[in-house]
């Protein structure tokens, strides 16, 4: 069970392009944006959708993949932990923020429209 401590899994798409990093010796770093629906009926019968947005970051062979084949509103499934960090901006101000690190992930959506675009 201990596998399952700090795990997530998320389908949703991408709010943007993946940015691309090389890092300590050429290892690679992407991050992105990724949103998230919920949808539901409120108390008056009304359907609602809920967007939840997230920080994802990639390392490495994964990197690469995201890379090679995201783009901005590709929808997407992905497998990883949370991570919180802090810095320290500017103004002086500290910054929290919690990231999504991926380990997995697999392109969804209808094949033959990605094979039109």
């Amino acid at each position: 069970m201990y596998a399952l401590r700090n795990k997530v899994q998320l389908i949703g798409k991408l709010g943007r392009d993946p940015e691309i990093r090389l890092i300590d010796g050429g290892k690679k770093k992407a991050s992105f944006t990724m949103a998230t629906n919920e949808s539901y009926r409120n108390a008056k019968g009304e359907r609602v959708t809920e967007t939840q947005w997230h920080n994802v970051v990639a390392w490495g062979k994964v990197a690469e993949l995201t890379e090679r084949f995201l783009l901005k509103g590709k929808e997407v499934a992905v497998e990883g932990k949370l991570v919180n960090r802090t810095y320290t901006d500017k103004q002086g101000q500290r910054k929290y923020f919690t990231e999504v690190v991926i380990s997995e992930m697999m392109l969804l959506g209808d094949k033959s429209a990605e094979a039109e675009a």
